[in-house]
């Protein structure tokens, strides 16, 4: 894809959205009173008073339309729209449909092989969707946050946006024409560090904040607060460890959140919880809790509780870690609406490979005479110990490298298979972790059967056996990269930005990987358009954002990208003064894209289409009462 600033064929800019507005002027529009209608009087010429340029005297015209054909062909875009308000014929030509897709391929370099969209009707329709549809011109920028803008967030209405920003406050915005800022909750009396993450429950009745808490001795972990929308109060706070577990709903009033274990030097465990979104006092039913404000020190789980404010907790999973891994990121899908969602990766390097843990082609084989798995599991252990201290383990392991070993042969035969097949799952839970490194080069995904979406039933993991003591994944999708940033679409297809996990050991491309959530195989891959800096031995995380029609993404070169779903070519980039941490659509309208960045400010960017509509529109007291104030005039 060519750079922002490329000259393009037919004197326009490949847009690069900056100072307010896209470098270009407007394209796949023809301008006012073209058509038929666009001749001019005396035969639809439009050379000098009383003269016809493309009409001979008896009106047949000069050049057929073969040869005016050709000669389009040599223009580019903005040419081929202003000869087609010469005359009849050649607005006729400029329609042609042979015409607009070869400039279509031609100006947005789309490879022939790709087909045209399906739902498209025609080429030029096409060419002026991806012209003139893209938000990529900025109307509004907020500069009320005082620190960085790490993550934004809008309601499923659209009537609402949350920003979290390292000056510790969650803001929550109105979305009109015009934003405004609706509330500032401060952190810093709960010593939270900075806020990082938000997320509105499915009814737009609660918000969940994630925030950096510094404990005692100045330890820090996470800490995931709910305020209601209603009057913004604080509802409950959860304790959440490692902090970008971020937590998220799994129903309109139970989140899930993260504690870990440490077992070893690189080797621990990771427990997702289940918390009910009202904190209650002891002895006080949960219908009572909504009515609780800004409640006392937060509580992780019942063994832990520090007041008489608890939470209604249930664990879910209880998973392990290797070589220093944890599970981070942690967010639901929901596939009871969809028939195939797909889950997109930004990726650096080859395609993922699959591994179904649930199965048993992976590792090794188990047979009918095989034996009970903790017999099997102290077995394989007293074997690889003896070979171990006979000098037979060949190539001597190192330290953390045996102690990986160990755990690995330990959690053979405890560790609980799925219970159902994947075809049965409404809901997925959907994580980064690893195996190999500290840094996530891995999507984990498990299943959420319906008995497990509610905090009834046992707590901490009752009735579990003690030969089950850890959850195996459903499965594990390896993309070989650093992963940076995930994100779900309407549709729960989902995108992850990773770099790549092998030297130079700063990545500087980023790919766009497409997997189907079903099959749990790459679909597609999206064009590397944008770039990083930043060391694999860093935290370092993008909020991404899909819509029907775009993906998009910050970066760390200062820009915000949108890419195209059926073409994956970029479409646009939107300039910031420092790193892009989040992008996200309004659900509502996909012409609307919010950017947050380390300058300090959040970007409101809508498409060219619709700025010239707000534009045009005159002064009404309320955009929902625009009809009726037209029928009164």
């Amino acid at each position: 894809m060519p750079q922002g600033s490329r000259r393009q064929p037919g004197g326009l800019h490949h847009r690069d959205a900056a100072a307010g507005a896209a470098e270009r002027k407007p394209v796949g529009r023809p301008g006012p009173g073209a058509g038929a209608g666009a001749a001019q009087p005396g035969g639809g010429g439009c050379g000098l008073p009383g003269q016809n340029v493309t009409m001979d005297e008896g009106g047949t015209p000069l050049l057929p339309d073969s040869l005016i054909y050709h000669i389009f062909l040599s223009l580019g875009p903005a040419d081929v729209l202003a000869a087609g308000l010469v005359c009849r014929q050649w607005q006729a030509v400029s329609r042609d449909e042979f015409l607009w897709r070869e400039q279509f391929y031609r100006y947005y370099q789309v490879a022939r092989d790709v087909p045209r969209h399906p739902a498209a009707t025609s080429w030029y329709e096409e060419f002026r969707r991806l012209y003139d549809t893209v938000p990529c011109v900025e109307v509004q920028t907020l500069k009320e946050h005082t620190d960085q803008v790490l993550h934004l967030s809008f309601s499923h209405s659209g009537y609402q946006f949350a920003s979290c920003s390292k000056d510790c406050t969650v803001k929550i915005w109105s979305n009109d024409l015009t934003i405004s800022l609706l509330h500032s909750a401060d952190m810093r009396p709960y010593n939270w560090s900075y806020t990082q993450f938000s997320q509105f429950n499915q009814d737009d009745s609660l918000l969940l904040a994630s925030g950096v808490f510094l404990g005692p001795h100045n330890s820090s972990s996470g800490e995931i607060a709910v305020i209601s929308l209603d009057n913004f109060a604080l509802l409950s706070r959860v304790r959440n460890k490692p902090y970008d577990v971020f937590g998220c709903w799994l129903t309109e009033t139970s989140l899930i959140s993260g504690n870990l274990h440490r077992i070893g030097d690189i080797t621990s465990c990771s427990v997702l919880w289940l918390n009910n979104a009202f904190q209650v006092r002891a002895g006080v039913p949960p219908a009572a809790a909504p009515s609780l404000a800004w409640c006392p020190p937060a509580v992780s789980h019942p063994q832990d509780v520090e007041s008489e404010n608890v939470n209604v907790v249930k664990r879910l999973f209880k998973i392990q870690n290797l070589n220093a891994s944890t599970i981070r990121t942690v967010m639901v899908a929901d596939c009871s609406r969809f028939d195939s969602p797909d889950l997109l990766l930004d990726a650096g390097a080859a395609p993922g490979r699959v591994f179904d843990l649930g199965s048993d082609s992976e590792g090794e084989a188990v047979g009918p005479g095989s034996g009970p798995a903790p017999a099997r599991t102290k077995e394989g252990l007293r074997r690889f110990l003896d070979g171990l201290l006979d000098g037979r383990a060949q190539p001597q392991l190192s330290e953390h490298a045996l102690e990986t070993k160990v755990a690995e042969l330990l959690a053979q035969g405890r560790t609980k298979p799925p219970e159902h097949s994947m075809a049965d799952a409404h809901k997925l839970l959907i994580f980064t972790t690893g195996c190999l490194t500290y840094s996530p080069h891995q999507i984990g995904i498990k299943q959420i059967l319906p008995h497990q979406m509610t905090t009834a039933g046992p707590v901490l993991g009752e009735g579990r056996g003690s030969d089950a003591f850890f959850d195996a994944l459903d499965h594990v999708i390896d993309v070989h990269g650093h992963i940076i940033g995930m994100g779900l679409s309407p549709d729960n297809s989902g995108s992850v930005v990773a770099d790549p996990m092998q030297p130079p050991p700063i990545a500087e491309e980023i790919d766009l990987l497409v997997f189907d959530l079903k099959t749990m195989r790459e679909v597609k891959r999206a064009l590397r358009a944008h770039r990083a800096y930043t060391p694999n031995d860093e935290c370092f995380f993008i909020f991404l954002d899909v819509s029907r029609d775009f993906v998009a993404s910050g970066a760390e070169d200062r820009h915000g990208y949108i890419w195209d779903r059926h073409y994956n070519i970029c479409l646009a980039k939107l300039r910031h003064q420092d790193v892009v941490n989040s992008v996200v659509f309004s659900p509502q309208e996909q012409e609307l894209l919010l950017t947050a960045s380390d300058d300090a400010t959040i970007k409101a960017w809508r498409s060219p289409r619709t700025v010239r509509i707000h534009q045009a529109a005159r002064p009404r007291p309320h955009p929902f009462l625009s009809w009726f104030a037209g029928q009164k005039r």
